[in-house]
């Protein structure tokens, strides 16, 4: 940790030390300096703990919800409702984006922070305890989506500025590089709850499991927020890290001055990312329900390969730092939409086919995901002027998620049941025309302006 500037009671005080201290925390253009690779750390940190929250009751509503609230329903109905809870969350989440700006505004970053990341633990924690259907009956479907929007809440409560942080605060010809940092903790975080399930499913009985076994990973969800609340709130209450996010007018700005004045700039950019986002859930929550309902593998052999993929898609995000930097992250975007799109022309063939075809769609969608997801974020937010930048970061990010994942696999299992896997097609590909449509606007406006 850098060490923070002089005190003004202090200022006075001829010291060389301190003077030296005081200019390695200035940069040339006036702005207190801190490592971006500092602010990485809590990034990762923070976004690897929300996202194995979010993978844990994913993962649940494919293996477990199905049987545990809903009983009364054929597997293929039991899961959409599954589903359909699943996607409260992300309806949930420009609310608690909006709320909690508002926490900020009064109390400050650091109790805004604790609350999110305590009520996003306890939600988690809390569906754990819930009962199952046969014993509490439909006020156990109740409970479970309730937790669920709190969930959403507290995931958009947990904004904290750190990635427009770090992008501000990177090298102008490495942003790519640091933008990719912001989205390791995705993958990070479905590696770590895949790996849990699958110890659990495999090691345990089908009975063990869906008695108390998949309860482990929810309960396990609060201490890791735990961990990652202490590890934020020691960058962002500390004295350099305050001052730098006053200095980058990072700071809460009201919702719906936010919608009036730069409504334009968050449409653009949450359909910026959008092929990122269908494919998402289209390659982890998905292809298990998928071959769950058609029975074509072993369910601990997709986890076995989910788990790999979610390596292939750390590497491919890594990657997609290296080329952002060369060739632009818009570019870079696009580009990627391309390939999407070309991909989903072969997903049918490749999901219902044996299971070496089901195996290759998931990883070559995890190596896809991690190219295009990894500069995801922050790719459009300079549209932004400093003074909207905060809580424009974050209301991009809840709708690009509510348009582009909330209803991905419910929409694409329910179709590709009823109609065939050629919806899974139309709904990635719809995804890449809605992300080059969003570039082309913003290129244009760019030039424009």
């Amino acid at each position: 940790m850098m060490a923070s500037s002089i005190s003004p009671q202090h200022a006075s005080e001829p010291s060389t030390h301190s003077a030296e201290r005081d200019i390695r925390n200035i940069t040339a253009d006036g702005h207190s300096e801190v490592a971006p690779g500092e602010i990485a750390i809590g990034v990762i940190i923070g976004r690897a703990s929300e996202y194995f929250d979010f993978f844990v009751y994913g993962i649940a509503s494919v293996l477990v919800f199905p049987s545990v609230f809903f009983p009364f329903e054929d597997r293929l109905q039991a899961t959409l409702y599954a589903f359909t809870i699943f996607s409260f969350a992300f309806l949930a989440r420009p609310f608690g984006t909006a709320l909690f700006m508002g926490i900020q505004r009064r109390w400050g970053r650091s109790a805004k922070l604790t609350m999110a990341l305590f009520l996003m633990g306890i939600s988690t924690a809390g569906i754990a305890f819930v009962p199952g259907h046969a014993s509490l009956g439909a006020y156990s479907i109740v409970l479970l989506a309730f937790f669920r929007v709190c969930q959403g809440i507290a995931f958009g409560g947990s904004w904290d500025g750190l990635p427009s942080l770090l992008a501000l605060n990177a090298p102008a010809e490495r942003r790519g590089w640091y933008a990719m940092l912001s989205q390791l903790g995705a993958p990070i975080g479905f590696i770590i709850a895949t790996g849990l399930f699958l110890f659990l499913y495999s090691n345990l009985s089908q009975k063990d499991f869906l008695d108390w076994g998949w309860r482990y990973p929810f309960y396990v969800a609060f201490a890791i927020n735990v961990v990652a609340l202490f590890a934020r709130l020691r960058l962002v209450v500390t004295q350099e890290y305050t001052k730098l996010l006053e200095e980058r007018e990072l700071e809460p700005t009201g919702v719906m001055e936010m919608l009036r004045t730069q409504g334009y700039n968050i449409f653009i950019g949450a359909f910026a990312a959008l092929a990122s986002y269908a494919l998402f859930h289209l390659v982890t929550v998905f292809p298990l329900s998928w071959i769950t309902l058609t029975s074509t593998q072993p369910v601990a052999d997709v986890l076995g390969v989910q788990v790999i993929g979610g390596g292939i898609a750390i590497l491919a995000t890594i990657a997609s730092g290296l080329i952002a930097d060369r060739i632009g992250r818009r570019n870079t975007l696009g580009a990627l939409a391309v390939l999407i799109a070309i991909f989903s022309a072969f997903a049918p063939r490749l999901l219902g086919g044996d299971p070496s075809g089901q195996n290759t769609f998931i990883l070559v969608g995890f190596a896809l995901l991690g190219l295009s997801y990894g500069q995801a974020a922050g790719a459009v937010t300079a549209n932004f002027s400093s003074k909207y930048r905060y809580t424009g970061a974050a209301l991009t990010a809840d709708f690009a998620w509510l348009v582009g994942a909330a209803f991905a696999p419910l929409v694409a299992l329910g179709l590709s049941a009823h109609f065939g896997l050629g919806y899974v097609s139309l709904y990635l590909l719809s995804g890449a025309v809605c992300t080059l449509a969003a570039l082309r606007v913003n290129r244009a406006l760019a030039q424009r302006d």
